[in-house]
């Protein structure tokens, strides 16, 4: 037989065989980890079914059947690291789905070779010479260890457990710690009264949501609030290029979400020429793929200005970490009940404090301050926004 070995569609033939291959992962991305098989040998799969999973720096990717057939052979294995055009399996269209095979009775097994008889047995330990058990000395008492009270006592090891570090974490990490060794990272806080903010989603709440089909949300108003800032101080929305500055005429906002696999920051493009709804949409599609770990990787490519919220969790204040290759992050916190002076008045106010981490090598202290104070005069009047103010 001559196999013949041809391309068709991106899809290698050996006869009625072809070979599930791993896509291609985006511009920025050259491996990945295989997280997990889908299916299995004998397994029948459709055209297009997910029969493996890639997990890259950023996102999920699914290996998916070129065509319809049954699945002949794994050739990778779960914890690989593969990249574009790497071989995961072999799938045959003319192969049938393995079937379940029932084992045979126990009474089928035994036909043709009886049990020994029980006198055979009896004659046979007769002549067997008996042995003694060796007598068991008793073990000579010894005297306990004595151990120093200042001596560390370790916990037993079967507490412990090793596992492998999932490759997103490792990913995290190591942003993180490139992060830190490349910006001069400095934090300037700021608290805001959010009781006009608050009144106003909760007067236009419901007209709101006839209107544009989503609720309003504070995300919204702080990305708002964000691109008036970064238009006030365009610094902020700058990088460091070599001995270069790049400025960047558009504001692209990434917004940290939380998963459970980690923390994911997919890009609001273009919010400077966003309204509310649109934002308040954008936020909610991109926060449904998160979840759902469907996010691409042109969902979370780029990015100028980076928001993340603690609130959420409860974090009254945090100073948050540089997204690189950004030059600055808003991080926002829970709204807290607090006392506080209104027109010589003590009053309680709903209070959230904001801090403002930055890069001190490109944008300056002044600049910093101005940038957050401009954020809380638009949330604590939003009619600012309106009259440009």
């Amino acid at each position: 037989m001559v196999l013949v070995m041809h391309l068709s569609s991106s899809v290698f033939y050996i006869g009625d065989k072809f070979e599930a291959v791993v896509p291609f992962m985006g511009e920025s991305v050259t491996d990945g980890t295989l997280a997990n098989f889908l299916k299995k040998p004998g397994d029948r799969v459709e055209a297009d079914e997910p029969i493996a999973q890639i997990e890259t720096d950023k996102v999920t990717i699914d290996v998916a059947s070129p065509e319809a057939g049954v699945i002949e052979k794994l050739i990778a294995s779960e914890g690989d690291t593969v990249t574009p055009g790497t071989k995961v399996a072999i799938i045959s269209k003319s192969a049938q789905p393995a079937e379940t095979h029932v084992a045979p009775s126990e009474e089928a097994t035994s036909k043709g070779s009886s049990p020994p008889k029980v006198e055979e047995k009896s004659r046979v330990e007769e002549k067997a010479p008996k042995v003694e058990p060796p007598k068991m000395q008793a073990p000579k008492p010894t005297a306990p260890l004595k151990t120093s009270p200042s001596e560390p006592q370790l916990p037993p090891k079967e507490r412990e457990r090793r596992v492998p570090m999932p490759r997103l974490r490792k990913r995290i990490a190591n942003r993180l710690k490139d992060s830190q060794n490349t910006f001069a990272m400095l934090s300037t806080f700021n608290e805001v009264d959010m009781t006009n903010l608050m009144k106003l989603r909760s007067d236009y709440k419901d007209e709101f949501v006839t209107k544009h089909g989503v609720k309003l949300g504070l995300m919204s108003c702080f990305v708002k609030a964000a691109v008036s800032a970064l238009q006030n101080q365009p610094i902020v929305n700058a990088v460091i290029d070599g001995d270069d500055i790049i400025y960047r005429d558009y504001v692209d906002v990434s917004v940290a979400v939380g998963t459970s696999k980690g923390l994911v920051v997919p890009v609001i493009r273009d919010a400077d020429t966003m309204n509310f709804a649109d934002i308040e949409k954008g936020i909610n599609n991109l926060a449904k793929k998160a979840n759902e770990g469907a996010l691409s990787i042109d969902d979370m490519a780029g990015g100028t200005f980076t928001i993340s919220n603690g609130g959420v969790y409860g974090s009254l204040l945090s100073t948050p970490i540089i997204n690189p290759p950004q030059s600055s992050i808003l991080g926002m916190h829970s709204i807290v009940q607090r006392p506080v002076v209104v027109n010589g008045d003590i009053l309680a106010r709903p209070m959230m404090f904001l801090a403002l981490t930055y890069d001190h090598r490109l944008i300056d202290g002044r600049e910093a301050v101005f940038f957050l104070r401009r954020i809380k005069d638009v949330v604590e009047d939003p009619r600012r926004l309106l009259l440009d103010i």
